[in-house]
């Protein structure tokens, strides 16, 4: 099969790029001493300085983070041409459950576990990381772990499919369909739709895996941000706690959307800004308050935050209701 040409860095930038790879596996391996030697500085840095900027920066272009994420870089290690195969689509809906699960399983364990145990979190990242490792090994180019069970992947989709800047794909320099159907570095914009395939055209793409994450989102975030960190013996009433919050924002958006008869393409860009909107509405607060800071600073970034957020809906909403008028 001929490979397919993508929109790829100078070999300027491309150096760039690959220092900033090679950067984010050493900060990786940072984080990871810290967290075994110095647990509360590295915990606050990842928490309340690092994982911030991600939903902002997917949402400026998810191939920003993409092209340095550390999982990334160990998962394209190993590649070998003549051992790997490719994600096909059968795997892929596969896949995306566990990605989907993971998710919704590390989240909510940092109320008991990663918010405060270095130890525990050390521990996930390195096997994450090995995984990572040995999945590039037995597949093509990122169709092991990066485009199937990443726990990110359903959020590098949702906040991404509207990216406000084109970014060069730093990975690949040409697509070799590792991945049938969905990538996003080949196209972000397509991404979802071609997750959703042919259920996007009708309600039925509520019923998706990709679709009920998306109707789900919104209330699992205010699920995690409205509970509190807990000893590990009250693990399962997080569980029981987020996970009303998600059936619940589940049942009501979908009813909305029902009722509204709302087009998949338009609901899912609103599910998206509501879903960053609502976080940072909370992160916000509990950044600042880690850093002693308050007041004017949290209307301050909240408000940097939503009008990001508003950019980029205001960019991407014309759009779609200009496709679905010329059909």
């Amino acid at each position: 099969m001929t490979a397919i040409p993508l929109y790829s860095p100078s070999p300027a930038s491309s150096a760039l790029w690959k220092a900033a790879q090679a950067a984010g596996v050493v900060a990786t391996v940072v984080l990871v001493a810290g967290l075994f030697m110095d647990p509360d500085l590295a915990l606050f840095v990842l928490w309340n300085v690092l994982i911030p900027l991600v939903p902002v920066s997917l949402m400026v272009s998810p191939l920003i983070w993409r092209n340095v994420c550390p999982l990334a870089t160990l998962n394209m290690a190993l590649n070998r041409k003549s051992t790997t195969r490719k994600l096909t689509n059968g795997l892929a809906a596969k896949a995306g459950i566990v990605s989907i699960a993971l998710l919704m399983v590390l989240v909510p364990a940092r109320r008991f576990a990663f918010n405060t145990d270095g130890t525990s979190l050390a521990i996930v990242i390195v096997v994450v990381g090995l995984l990572a490792l040995a999945l590039g090994a037995v597949f093509d180019a990122k169709a092991g772990f990066c485009n199937a069970i990443c726990p990110v992947l359903p959020v590098e989709r949702l906040y991404g499919q509207a990216p406000l800047l084109k970014v060069p794909n730093a990975r690949c320099p040409s697509c070799s369909l590792c991945t049938q159907r969905g990538c996003i570095d080949l196209s972000p914009e397509k991404s979802v739709a071609q997750t959703l395939g042919t259920a996007r055209q009708t309600s039925a793409w509520l019923g998706t895996r990709f679709g009920v994450f998306s109707a789900a989102f919104p209330g699992f975030i205010v699920g995690y941000y409205t509970s509190s960190d807990v000893a590990l013996s009250a693990a399962g009433s997080v569980y029981l706690y987020i996970g009303a919050w998600t059936i619940g924002s589940y049942l009501l958006i979908t009813i909305l959307i029902q009722l509204f008869k709302m087009h998949s393409a338009l609901a899912l860009l609103l599910l998206g800004g509501l879903a960053a909107s609502l976080y940072y509405w909370f992160a916000v607060d509990v950044v600042l308050t880690a850093m002693g800071i308050g007041g004017v600073w949290a209307m301050a970034l909240r408000g940097a935050a939503l009008l990001v957020v508003g950019v980029w809906l205001a960019g991407a909403v014309p759009r779609v209701m200009q496709k679905k008028a010329a059909r």
